[in-house]
């Protein structure tokens, strides 16, 4: 497919579905530059690829990357990685909302954001209660069209060790066969199939706001394969 001038910018291209989802844009030759906003260095060598170091809490500083087609945002961390509940929600509140204003004021087409199952805004659990918490704040943003993928657990090389994911990971291939019918949305999930699902999704041309479980991220990828 010809990039035809379409521009694409990812925040958090170093991280678990951000490296899979630039190869696979890569891949796709969709865009004529792609814009990778980063906390730590990356080793891309692709000429369509253009990495930036950014403070993350200075977005604003480089709001003229933001004059993109597609921004897909993939940031996400943990409560034990981030250390503190306020460091949580800048990662996963703050830096979403802010990117997806200067998505909007910089005239972008779609907006991709990863959130999580269960995401809701009333809920118990103080994870859950902030990535619903962005979905509420970028649905009241007038984003001409929000793409939220809500993936169950993530599969994948993190580059880094987590003993409570990878046991549960061994136990999602035993647990999988039998999450069917209604169950099916719990199903863990590869993070490039996650990333195979928000390439598609970019080139559909779907006006406001849609919402993806799981079990449609799945379908999704697989349609890309056909």
């Amino acid at each position: 497919m010809s990039n035809q001038g379409k521009t694409a910018l990812i925040l958090g291209a170093s991280g678990l579905v951000g490296k899979e989802l630039t190869k696979i844009l890569i891949q796709k030759n969709t865009y004529e530059k792609i814009f990778l906003l980063v906390r730590r260095p990356i080793e891309i060598i692709d000429p369509v690829c253009e990495p930036h170091l950014v403070d993350f809490n200075e977005l604003h500083n480089h709001k003229e990357l933001f004059h993109v087609s597609d921004v897909f945002c993939c940031l996400g961390t943990t409560i034990k990685k981030a250390k503190t509940k306020e460091a949580f929600r800048k990662v996963d509140f703050d830096y979403p909302v802010e990117a997806a204003k200067l998505a909007y004021e910089g005239g972008a087409e779609n907006f991709l954001i990863i959130t999580a199952m269960g995401a809701n805004p009333k809920s118990l659990f103080f994870y859950n209660q902030v990535k619903g918490d962005v979905e509420e704040t970028l649905k009241n943003m007038n984003l001409p069209s929000l793409h939220i993928f809500r993936p169950s657990l993530l599969l994948g090389d993190r580059g880094e060790f987590r003993l409570g994911e990878k046991i549960a990971e061994k136990a999602s291939a035993l647990i999988n066969v039998v999450m069917v019918g209604p169950l099916r949305s719990y199903k863990a999930i590869k993070a490039k199939n996650v990333a195979a699902a928000m390439a598609e999704v970019a080139l559909l041309n779907k006006k406001g706001v849609h919402i993806y479980p799981s079990h449609e991220i799945e379908q999704l990828a697989r349609r890309k394969k056909v």
